[in-house]
């Protein structure tokens, strides 16, 4: 029998020992940081589960004496070094579609309220006693032929589309890697640089992975950019958007609002400048940021999905068969 480990976050591994019973063990290692690995993963490990709570270094990838995959539990790999994992013959694998529909409803979500202003009316319902008028929440868009720039045409990005599109809104996108006709069949304008799409754009959605090219690619030029009082949605990863400069435009009100799902520090309590500077909001004037907590991926059908995937991408490489989703191919010796 091979031997898996879940390496973090879930609390329980029922879902994952049923599907890889005929062919592994698996346990349960609840890490909160890569240095709480124990020593006996490092010599018994066939394939890992990762989820998002610790990291996989390069360090500790090199200690793994048999492993075949590591299988990161979500869409992001950043977690992981995955060129490690392929100078060390270690196929990392991703779930890239468990929760398409969930984190583009999410996004659409978020763009909603922050453009109704609904989360901001409420707030001063709560805490005012002479709030009811609507003339508080001005300005308010109507969604019709307003525009819509999605950074990244992937799975979800196209789903927040054809959403948006629904809503009667002009789509652009901004995603150097998508194929030629792509645009097309989703029915979007395809713009080749960023500034184009950040000009143009009442509301600016983050759908990309992070990668040395994503990092920071929203910062204080780009806000710059931004038409006075659009909106930005974040649903991607927290580095691709400097919230440092986001504070900035915020408070110096050259946008009309964010809302984000992720940050650069996680959890962000005592250590995020944005984060603090928003539970202070009256005094931050960050009235207009609305922030949930990673929650985009989650459904209770998406969460399932997800526990069965990664463990089916396990059982499938233990069993000998071609890996699928594999991120790190062009690095595999």
């Amino acid at each position: 029998m091979y031997q898996v480990y879940v390496t973090d976050f879930l609390s329980e591994i029922r879902i994952e020992k049923e599907i890889l019973a005929s062919v592994a063990q698996t346990e349960n290692l609840q890490c909160t940081s890569e240095d709480q690995l124990p020593a006996k993963m490092f010599k018994t490990a066939d394939a890992l589960i990762v989820w998002h709570d610790i990291k996989i270094s390069a360090a500790s990838i090199l200690r793994l004496k048999k492993c075949q995959a590591i299988i990161r539990c979500g869409v992001g790999f950043d977690n992981v070094d995955i060129r490690a994992a392929g100078q060390h013959g270690i196929h990392v694998c991703n779930i890239p579609d468990y929760g398409t529909e969930e984190v583009a409803d999410h996004a659409i979500a978020l763009m909603m309220t922050l453009v109704r202003r609904t989360a901001y009316l409420s707030n001063l319902l709560q805490n005012q006693t002479d709030a009811w008028n609507y003339k508080l929440g001005i300005p308010v868009m109507r969604f019709r032929n307003k525009t819509l720039g999605i950074i990244g045409l992937g799975r979800i990005g196209t789903a927040m589309a054809l959403r948006a599109k629904a809503l009667g809104m002009n789509i652009l996108a901004y995603d150097p890697y998508i194929p030629d006709g792509k645009d097309k069949s989703v029915g979007v304008k395809r713009v080749d640089e960023l500034p184009e799409l950040l000009t143009a754009s009442d509301v600016v959605s983050l759908n990309c992975p992070l990668t040395q090219e994503t990092r920071h690619i929203i910062s204080t030029d780009e806000f710059a950019l931004m038409k006075p009082g659009a909106f930005l949605v974040n649903t991607a990863r927290g580095h691709v958007v400097d919230t440092v400069a986001l504070k900035a435009a915020l408070e110096n009100e050259k946008i009309g609002g964010a809302g984000l799902d992720v940050l650069e520090n996680e959890p962000p309590y005592g250590v995020d400048k944005l984060f603090n500077a928003w539970r202070d909001a009256p005094k931050g004037n960050l009235k207009h940021l609305i922030l949930t907590p990673h929650s985009a991926f989650y459904s209770e059908e998406s969460f399932e999905e997800m526990r069965q995937k990664a463990a089916l991408a396990a059982k499938r490489i233990l069993e000998g068969k071609s890996p699928r989703n594999v991120v790190n191919g062009e690095f595999m010796v």
